[in-house]
């Protein structure tokens, strides 16, 4: 299994490596799938300043306030708008 990177400067730009895909992105929120799993980052203007899917990297600006793995079998539960599937 590959690592992957997240590099944070200064609350102000981060970059992600082994990123599969974004699924959602406002100003606020950003999901992005990893080789091995979720990641939402929570924030304020955020801006996907790069996003290249063959290198599997992703640059994020704004101010960054948190990030935190997801597990990919929730995600996939969910609909549009956050919103979980109830069974």
């Amino acid at each position: 299994m590959e690592n992957h990177h997240i590099t944070i400067d200064n609350r102000q730009r981060m970059t992600i490596t082994l990123v599969a895909d974004v699924d959602a992105f406002d100003e606020e929120t950003l999901w992005a799938n990893l080789k091995e799993g979720g990641l939402e980052i929570t924030g304020h203007d955020l801006n996907i300043e790069k996003l290249d899917l063959e290198q599997g990297l992703l640059v994020i600006t704004g101010e960054i306030c948190s990030l935190s793995y997801t597990d990919r079998k929730i995600k996939e539960k969910k609909k549009l708008f956050g919103r979980t599937a109830r069974k």
